[in-house]
């Protein structure tokens, strides 16, 4: 197969593997009442379970990120699915609190390297000017498959019980295995070569310099991931919520049945449009002669914009209503999400990528974990209102430091064959 089509087959993989990644964490959120039900367990230990996975998560990001620049994305990516399969199904077989975050614990170790073993996959098979049109593809994969989530596994746990829901999304997993292995075999420099002289040089006026991967001080030092670390961290609980607690909320203060929360699938249909949209946009925000930083930064500025709209979701007058301005704010969620995953290869030398990324998704996951723990206390008063009215702000909160970093100085450390 020809280097110009096998590469849109790996980003297809990459975006099935999303899907699949997120089908198996949000089978918890989708199923919460029921379980919750089922094994006695309080929404102090539904976060207790939830932040199990998320402290997991992090341990992993640090530790995933070197691996992929190590071992490379094909090795890494084969032993990150195959183990949060396995966790996923195992799941199935929980009896208790304990038992259950345990299993969420193993899924969280399994799960985190699927974003960096992407990420570099991207860089790897992609030209300079596809990879931000690239990255929106997979990333679509997180919410398309909250939105397939819910039709298969409310389906599963109707027909044949909660448990049946875990073992089958484990399974599947399993068998995406197969054509990865089959179709991931070329190394990253032969398919540089074939793609010709394009993926060796950074887009017209651009400035770029070559630097060696860098070093954990090197990035640790660096003013650019701070600012994407915290960026993550302050706006990437939004996100979360919407995953975990959501469907809770539709629950317990719309007064859905277990049955009607797959309505949810739809504020995660325009999540994936909005991760498309985001990088299509800034694709064309460059085309027109916009450097790519600041073309991704105008597109989150955007995206920040919609942001106070947050508290209508929870005092809009009807679920319709509801999930309307719910969807609107994980549309441009998405749609940010995309674009300041693309600042860090637009910033980062290829060869530490995985490195830099772990760093920056580890703000992303602490930030997950306050969210939990916060909601949950909001909870105790009996109320999901304030929670809404602190996201409405957290998006604009971080444009400062976006700005400022990214678009007024510009390309403070530009990377070999990492420019858009």
């Amino acid at each position: 197969m020809k280097y110009s089509a096998l590469r849109w087959w790996i980003v297809a993989l990459l975006f099935l593997a999303a899907i699949l990644n997120y089908v198996d964490k949000n089978a918890l959120a989708l199923l919460a009442p029921t379980i919750q039900k089922d094994l006695g367990i309080s929404d102090q230990g539904y976060a207790h379970i939830q932040n199990a996975f998320q402290i997991a998560y992090t341990i992993a990001l640090l530790a995933s990120g070197p691996l992929v620049d190590r071992f490379g994305p094909r090795i890494c990516l084969t032993f990150f699915v195959s183990w949060w399969s396995l966790a996923n199904a195992f799941t199935a077989f929980a009896r208790s609190a304990f038992s259950l975050g345990s299993f969420r614990f193993l899924l969280g170790l399994g799960e985190a390297g699927n974003w960096a073993a992407s990420l570099k996959s991207v860089t790897e098979w992609f030209p300079p000017k596809e990879r931000g049109f690239a990255i929106g593809i997979y990333t679509a994969g997180t919410p398309i498959g909250m939105t397939v989530g819910p039709l298969l596994i409310i389906l599963l746990a109707d027909v044949f019980g909660w448990r049946s829901a875990f073992i089958v999304t484990g399974l599947i997993g399993l068998v995406w295995l197969v054509p990865w292995l089959l179709l991931y075999r070329q190394n990253s420099a032969s398919a540089i070569t074939e793609d010709g002289q394009q993926s060796l040089s950074a887009s017209a006026g651009e400035t770029v310099a070559v630097e060696s991967s860098w070093t954990w001080f090197r990035a640790l030092a660096s003013v650019e991931v701070w600012c994407l670390m915290i960026g993550r961290m302050l706006s990437d609980p939004v996100w979360f919520f919407y995953q975990n607690w959501y469907p809770k909320y539709l629950a317990s203060d719309r007064g859905l049945a277990q049955a009607d929360i797959k309505i949810v699938s739809v504020i995660f249909l325009a999540a994936g449009i909005g991760s498309l949209a985001g990088g299509w946009i800034a694709g064309r925000l460059i085309n027109a002669r916009r450097s790519p930083k600041q073309a991704r930064v105008l597109v989150m500025v955007v995206c920040a914009l919609f942001m106070p709209l947050s508290p209508l979701v929870a005092s809009a007058s009807s679920t319709t209503l509801s999930l309307t301005f719910a969807s609107l704010i994980v549309f441009m969620h998405l749609a940010w999400l995309t674009n300041i995953t693309a600042l860090l290869v637009d910033t980062v030398p290829m060869a530490a990528q995985g490195k830099v990324f772990s760093i920056v998704a580890t703000g992303s996951s602490l930030g997950a974990i306050a969210m939990n723990y916060g909601v949950a206390r909001m909870l105790v008063s009996g109320s999901y209102a304030q929670w809404f009215w602190i996201a409405a702000w957290l998006h604009v909160a971080v444009i400062p430091f976006i700005w400022l970093v990214f678009y007024r100085k510009g390309k403070l450390r530009p990377a070999t064959n990492s420019s858009t």
